[in-house]
């Protein structure tokens, strides 16, 4: 059962974790009150990845 969980993850394309600075800067956005629309275009990263940190 755990190897099915595995393989749906690698088929939906998990990417790797952001790296220390852009995830600094996505909290520093954050702290001034961007939104998480204009931080996702700002550095190029999905909607989805801001809204969780």
């Amino acid at each position: 059962m755990q190897t099915a969980s595995i393989n749906i993850c690698e088929r939906m394309g998990r990417s790797q974790e952001l790296s220390d600075s852009k995830r600094g800067t996505v909290i520093g956005c954050h702290l001034c009150n961007k939104s998480i629309r204009d931080i996702s275009w700002l550095l190029n990263i999905p909607r989805s990845t801001v809204s969780v940190l």
